[in-house]
């Protein structure tokens, strides 16, 4: 099964297409932008409290059969924070001081 690859960053709705290198997800997949990652959420996932990484680079090319951005398109589902600012900034302070592989 394919990575969703989500069309937008939770947090500010900035575009993150399929090719994009400031796409950061944590492992359920929820999307944000490096921007807001480092800046907003100090690492933390604001739906789980994992941490991130880089979203990986679906290939453009079909290098091997049914392998590629056209034959498993991305997702095109915007998704949005479903918590407050205050409430997830507070969430993100509780536990950004502990490292991603120990929460």
């Amino acid at each position: 099964m394919a990575l969703q690859l989500r069309p937008n960053c939770e947090y500010c709705d900035r575009d993150l297409p399929p090719n994009s290198t400031q796409a950061r997800i944590c492992s359920y997949e929820c999307t944000f932008c490096a921007d807001c990652v480092e800046s907003k959420l100090g690492n933390v996932c604001p739906n789980c409290g994992g941490g991130f990484a880089p979203r990986p680079i679906r290939p453009a090319r079909e290098w091997r059969p049914g392998a590629s951005v056209d034959r498993t398109p991305p997702s095109d589902k915007r998704v949005h924070l479903q918590y407050g600012l205050d409430d997830l900034a507070a969430h993100c302070a509780r536990i950004r001081h502990i490292a991603p592989e120990e929460r």
